[in-house]
Order: C-alpha cells, then sequence, then structure tokens
C-alpha cells in the first residue's frame, strides 16, 4: 500500500507523462504539416514512449491498490518557430520530467517506500537516455544550420525511429 502523498504525487506524474505524449504529437503534427515526414515519425515514436511511461506508472498505482485520479491534460502549443525550436522545448519538457521523477524518488526514500523506489529506478534511467537523445539532435540541428540539404538528410534519418514499448495496453503494461 502507497502512502497517500506518494499515491498523489504518482498521480501527478501520470499527468505529466500524458502531457509528455500530447505535446508530442502535437509536434508530429506540426513536423508533417511542414514537410518534415521524418521529424513527424521522430515525434509520434516519442508519443508512444510517453504513453508507455505513463501506462507503467498508471498500472503500478493500481498494482498497489490504490486509485488512478486521472487529470485534465492542458493543450499543447501547435505551432513552433523551427526544428530547432521543438527540440529546444522537447530538451526543455524532458529536464522538468526528469526534476519531477527524481523529486518522486527522494519522496519515495522520505517514505522509505522502498518498492517504489526500485520502480522509479527505470525511469531515472530512462530520463538519461532522453536528454541525451534531444541533446544529440539539437547538436545535429547546430551543424546543419540553414542548409535545407542536411535538413532533409537529418529527416531521413529521423524517418527511421520505430517505437520499442509496446503499442497495446489492453492487457496492462510488460516491461519492455
Amino acid at each position: 500500500m502507497l502512502h497517500k502523498k506518494m499515491t498523489q504525487a504518482l498521480n501527478e506524474q501520470i499527468n505529466k507523462e500524458m502531457y509528455s505524449a500530447y505535446l508530442y504529437m502535437s509536434m508530429s503534427n506540426y513536423s508533417a504539416l511542414i514537410g518534415l515526414k521524418g521529424f513527424s515519425n521522430w515525434f509520434m515514436v516519442q508519443y508512444h514512449e510517453e504513453m508507455f511511461h505513463a501506462m507503467k506508472l498508471y498500472g503500478y498505482v493500481q498494482q498497489q491498490g490504490e486509485d488512478v485520479e486521472l487529470k485534465t491534460i492542458k493543450a499543447p502549443p501547435s505551432a513552433f518557430k523551427s526544428p530547432m525550436d521543438m527540440f529546444t522545448q522537447t530538451l526543455a519538457h524532458e529536464q522538468y520530467i526528469t526534476k519531477s521523477i527524481n523529486e518522486l524518488m527522494e519522496l519515495a526514500i522520505g517514505k522509505k517506500d522502498h518498492a517504489t523506489q526500485i520502480f522509479l529506478e527505470w525511469y531515472v534511467t530512462e530520463q538519461v537516455e532522453e536528454e541525451e537523445n534531444d541533446n544529440d539532435i539539437i547538436a545535429q540541428l547546430k551543424l546543419i544550420g540553414d542548409s535545407p540539404q542536411a535538413l532533409l538528410m537529418l529527416d531521413r534519418e529521423l524517418g527511421g525511429r520505430t517505437a520499442t514499448v509496446p503499442l497495446d495496453f489492453s492487457n496492462g503494461v510488460a516491461e519492455e
């Protein structure tokens, strides 16, 4: 059984992960609208990852015998200045999520909730990967500068990304 404060914090994290999915779906749409189908694909795969993160939390809260409280998801922005703007916002958002995960871990440590600490270790590791991916793409976009040819090459590369997480949650969330 989870402490009430831990349950509330995990429910807030579910909302943050759902917003993340919503944000990346919006970025996917915008990328498609401006003709960058590879970027659109990359962000749609990111959407699926964030839904997996939310559903993993959802399943954990239920597994602990607690109530999942779904909250309103705010609308994400729908237009962006450039691919660099999208990835700068993506990195800032992932840094916000990292901070939130770290706060969850601190709460679990403070409550001596060892099961939740172990569960959250996966998220801590995942956030390192998320920020690294964003930093790598930002570095490539900086190298590209104003070269449309180089941007199209990156677009093709990002188009090759495939989902590595389950896409069907009808039977719960299995481990990756």
